[in-house]
């Protein structure tokens, strides 16, 4: 498949795509929780609780500065996804709302959260995937038992995870693909404007979908760009040879 990836800022280079020109906008956006974190918990008897984000969760995210470009780029058929915070959801339904004729949310529901050490709360078990889109959009359901918006899965772990550089909000693949398989079709554009580690990426190729790809750090964009050409080089049939090689694959 046809994959274009670009290191730079998103807000610039999403101005040099045609307009409607994407089928599915799928993308990580920063969460802005920076503020709310109480630090990284260190125990005794294993690895600390990593508590906290990247420094690029610190930039402001606004939504409705996006609406205007997102609606430019997407074809009257498609659709955006959106990972969401529970602080930024309210925003994301303020911005888009008036711009769709559907706005609509996805839960993800992880199986495995990390655990609530001094059981003050609830777990962090449930993140949100806000969803928009207007009549006559690319929808693939077969059947009304398909159709729930809730969507379950482990958090990212294992030979999937990347260890260097670490992401820590790196999706896993069984989500990705549940959303690329019902919002787009194959030989589709889909964009993610902030790439990351190329999650949205591999899924894309994985599905037959065409990928362009956005990132700013330029240690993600080197791994996504590995991570994205293992990816096109499996779905054509390519074998590694080498065994580090082999763990580029997902």
């Amino acid at each position: 498949m046809n994959t274009d990836l670009r290191l730079g800022d998103a807000r610039e280079l999403i101005k040099q795509l045609p307009n409607s020109s994407v089928d599915l906008i799928f993308t990580d956006p920063p969460y802005n929780l920076s503020p709310y974190s109480t630090g990284n918990i260190r125990m005794s008897w294993r690895k600390e609780f990593n508590n906290d984000l990247a420094e690029w969760d610190k930039e402001n995210f606004i939504p409705r500065e996006w609406a205007d470009e997102f609606r430019r780029i997407l074809k009257p058929t498609g659709n955006i996804f959106a990972f969401c915070s529970y602080n930024l959801l309210g925003k994301w339904h303020e911005a888009f709302d008036p711009l769709f004729d559907t706005f609509q949310f996805v839960v993800w529901h992880k199986t495995n959260p990390p655990p609530k050490l001094y059981r003050a709360g609830f777990l962090n078990s449930c993140e949100l995937i806000v969803c928009m889109w207007n009549k006559g959009h690319t929808w693939n359901f077969g059947k009304q038992s398909e159709m729930h918006n809730f969507i379950e899965s482990p958090i990212c772990m294992g030979s999937e995870r990347v260890k260097n550089p670490l992401h820590p909000t790196q999706k896993p693949l069984k989500v990705l693909n549940r959303i690329v398989e019902i919002a787009s079709r194959e030989g589709d554009v889909v964009l993610d404007p902030f790439m990351g580690v190329g999650s949205t990426g591999v899924s894309a190729v994985q599905l037959s979908r065409n990928f362009i790809g956005f990132e700013i750090n330029p240690d993600y964009f080197e791994v996504s760009r590995k991570r994205i050409e293992a990816a096109n080089r499996k779905e054509t049939g390519y074998k590694p040879e080498s065994l580090n090689e082999q763990r580029m694959y997902p």
